[in-house]
């Protein structure tokens, strides 16, 4: 069940990101004169460094040197405390616009819910927030698969996120590493909270 589901939330990844490989689609300029302008296309930005060839691109592959680098289509947009990128921030600031269909002509089901879970013990509860999960994928990518859409019917617990299971189903696999994370999804304390970050 897990790998039809992580196999179309990558194949919309792959459509929402589909004018970056094609060198459609560019980050936007911050208007902000405080932070600086993104650097301009050179040479190098067309033969970019092959730091990431070896885990995501098959070099044996004669094609292989017309897919874009990660190095490329990640300039340009904001980073975590990570380096890596910072998806939502990265759709707040306008600097992404994912597509609900291949032809860009439908509309997101954008949900603005919260949801709050609280079975963590000591560890600050977990704030699930609907709206920019669902400013990149349908409802129907998580439930009723992934979630059963009833409180308290989903026994969420770390082990099986590690295992892919629930959130894990994509955190570790194509968002932000739960594992080195926490505080991300670990974000409301409460009374007999701890945080270790």
């Amino acid at each position: 069940m897990r790998r039809p589901v992580v196999f179309l939330i990558l194949a919309f990844l792959a459509v929402a990101l589909l004018p970056a490989a094609r060198g459609q689609l560019r980050p936007v300029p911050l208007a902000a004169p405080d932070r600086p302008e993104p650097a301009a296309a050179s040479a190098s930005d067309e033969d970019p460094p092959a730091a990431d060839s070896g885990r995501f691109h098959d070099p044996a592959n004669p094609d292989s040197h017309k897919l874009q680098r990660a190095e490329q289509a990640f300039r340009g947009l904001p980073l975590d405390k990570r380096g890596r990128p910072d998806w939502v921030r990265a759709l707040q600031e306008g600097r992404i616009a994912p597509r609900a269909d291949l032809e860009g002509q439908g509309g997101m089901a954008v949900l603005d819910l919260d949801i709050v879970m609280k079975d963590t013990k000591e560890m600050p509860h977990v704030r699930f927030p609907h709206k920019p999960h669902t400013q990149w994928l349908a409802c129907s990518n998580c439930h009723d698969g992934l979630f059963v859409p009833k409180a308290g019917a989903n026994p969420i617990d770390m082990t099986k996120i590690f295992r892919g299971e629930y959130c894990g189903a994509c955190h570790d696999r194509v968002a932000f590493t739960a594992a080195a994370a926490c505080e991300r999804c670990h974000s409301v304390p409460h009374s007999g909270s701890k945080a270790w970050w």
